[in-house]
């Protein structure tokens, strides 16, 4: 029997502005799916506290524990009304805002080469996927130049050094709270309307993982 499929999902804890995260309970709802076709995948999943540090430490612990040959990651964006698939990182940190450790950047860059990575063509795939279940989906090429851009360089990094084969980044809005009554301006998806499309995105990654794993090695 061949070993199964390892996919990692990823999400943050609150930070300063933003006290409640979506991204954990969805993190959560997606480990917790269970289907025919995940038979032979093995879901974990982690957060990050939102500091420099905890990314630095934590990324290259989880994926040694994990071993992924996939890493969905989710972070939030709260002024954005729509799901925003990410398809690159920026070589920026912000120097004004610190992160929940009130730590700042001391410089405006992460690395000394390149202005920006890239993820990849699969995250095409992520956004037909994520917008066949009627979701708001765009792509983004700027994924700004704190906590979630810095995660996605270092995640590409690892990809790039021969780690998961796989990698992506989803920013998610704010969500719309349970029962209330939707206001003109007001957040328009609800949490199980972005479980739909994270489960989606999912089995997207699940596929594509599939396929890279089959592939010969030239």
């Amino acid at each position: 029997m061949s070993e199964k499929l390892r996919i990692l999902l990823t999400g943050f804890e609150p930070f300063p502005g933003a006290p409640y995260n979506p991204t954990q309970p969805l993190v959560a709802r997606l480990a917790q799916v269970r289907r025919p076709a995940l038979d032979d995948v093995a879901i974990s999943s982690h957060i990050f506290p939102v500091t420099y540090a905890a990314v630095d430490r934590q990324l290259p612990e989880v994926l040694a524990k994990v071993r992924p040959d996939a890493l969905l990651m989710f972070g939030l964006a709260a002024r954005t009304p729509y799901l925003r698939i990410e398809t690159r990182a920026r070589n920026a940190v912000t120097m004004l805002w610190p992160d929940a450790a009130n730590t700042r950047s001391s410089k405006r860059g992460i690395a000394d080469h390149a202005e920006a990575m890239t993820f990849g063509p699969h995250t095409a795939r992520l956004l037909r996927a994520a917008r066949l279940t009627g979701i708001d989906a765009r792509p983004s090429r700027d994924a700004g130049a704190y906590l979630c851009n810095y995660l996605s360089w270092r995640a590409i990094e690892t990809m790039k050094a021969g780690g998961p084969q796989l990698v992506a980044f989803i920013h998610i809005p704010l969500l719309a709270r349970s029962g209330a009554v939707r206001r003109k301006g007001a957040p328009r998806i609800t949490l199980e309307e972005l479980v739909d499309a994270g489960e989606a995105m999912l089995m997207e990654m699940v596929q594509l993982s599939r396929k890279e794993r089959n592939t010969p090695v030239s």
